[in-house]
């Protein structure tokens, strides 16, 4: 159950526990949510001082701003971690595809690294190391693809 769904609950809660007849099962519910429900759901969150549901429900709301915000700056964070991770994977992969390239052209000429220009622009980073490998061994450009 996220916050916000939490938060809609205690606004029902609160709304159907108003009469003062119901100030125990009020009590009663505002001990589990404390101990129960909400260490589960929100953990690192210090409950301890709350007294009714309304406390509850406000402290949550407020938590709830300071979350959303928490959560955007971590998506945010994550994405350049992913981004540069991406963009190293790329880089890597272009520079194998490069040396490949010239490897192939040192060996068996500018025509024959032509014709396998596109075939080595989409391998990936793992099969352009192999090739780069097989070429050592090479009689003919075939054999570095087989």
């Amino acid at each position: 159950m996220r916050a916000r769904h939490i938060e809609r609950v205690l606004a029902r809660l609160v709304a159907w526990l108003g009469l003062p007849e119901q100030t125990g099962l009020r009590r009663s519910f505002t001990v589990w949510i404390k101990r129960v429900l909400l260490p589960a759901r929100v953990p690192g969150v210090d409950f301890k001082q709350v007294l009714d549901l309304q406390e509850v429900r406000s402290m949550l709301a407020e938590r709830v701003k300071e979350w959303t915000m928490d959560w955007k700056q971590q998506g945010i964070e994550e994405g350049r971690k992913e981004g540069r991770k991406e963009g190293r994977k790329e880089g890597r992969k272009e520079g194998e595809a490069a040396v490949l390239f010239r490897q192939i052209e040192h060996k068996f000429g500018a025509e024959a690294a032509g014709a396998h220009r596109a075939r080595i622009d989409q391998a990936d980073a793992d099969t352009l190391l192999g090739w780069s490998e097989r070429i050592l061994t090479a009689e003919r450009v075939e054999d570095i693809f087989r």
